[in-house]
């Protein structure tokens, strides 16, 4: 079905998904005919829902916190459009970046957003330690995993649903480690991947532990590439 479909993880973000749903809503209304913005609940225990359900997003809820990854499957197996968007709930990377993944989809099967290429704006940088981790992470996942992207942790990633629908079930991974696993199976299917330098804008509320998940996620690649 012709239109673009927005998918955002979500797990205690009351105090920023409604923003993201505001931006996202004016940016697709403007450009976009046809389009949905699915909100998969992770397990939050704030109002996380409630925000959601006030801008009108589709709403898919997690009985528990399953993880980034389980979370965008459940969205991306929902969406129902040509063009699928994921999105993280933070919008570190501004909604009208849309415009420079969708210029190369034609030729494409996934678009990806970019940090570490030559263009890419970093408008607001991450802290020492988590700028550190975001250089030393990409060279083992191309050491162990997938070699030639630069930066496959970006989370604003633009695919077709043909892709999606080949993928997903056969995709393992709960937790951040998601887009490797993606792009690793892409690949091996032969589905061409593009990478695009984006601007992207640190959050200093995320919600990623600079101690236990880099552990897990440097762990999960020698699982998605060996399993």
């Amino acid at each position: 079905m012709n239109g673009i479909s927005v998918v955002i993880p979500a797990y205690n973000e009351e105090d920023r998904l409604g923003d993201t749903l505001s931006k996202i809503k004016l940016y697709l209304d403007k450009n976009h005919d046809r389009y949905e913005i699915i909100v998969v609940d992770d397990g939050s225990l704030d109002c996380t829902v409630d925000v959601a359900n006030d801008h009108d997003a589709i709403l898919i809820k997690n009985d528990s916190n399953k993880g980034k990854g389980y979370s965008l499957r459940q969205g991306l197996s929902a969406a129902r459009y040509d063009l699928i968007l994921f999105s993280d709930a933070d919008l570190s990377t501004p909604i009208d970046e849309l415009k420079k993944l969708i210029r190369y989809i034609k030729k494409h099967d996934i678009v990806i957003g970019s940090r570490n290429m030559s263009g890419s704006d970093i408008q607001i940088r991450q802290p020492f330690i988590r700028s550190t981790l975001g250089k030393i992470f990409p060279f083992f996942v191309n050491l162990i995993v997938i070699d030639r992207i630069k930066d496959t942790q970006c989370g604003f990633k633009l695919l077709k649903k043909n892709v999606v629908d080949r993928l997903i079930p056969h995709m393992k991974t709960d937790g951040f480690t998601f887009d490797v696993e993606l792009l690793y199976l892409a690949k091996k299917e032969g589905f061409k991947i593009k990478e695009v330098p984006v601007r992207w804008l640190n959050d200093k509320k995320s919600k990623v532990s600079v101690i236990a998940d880099p552990v897990k996620m440097f762990m999960s690649l020698f699982r998605i590439r060996f399993s």
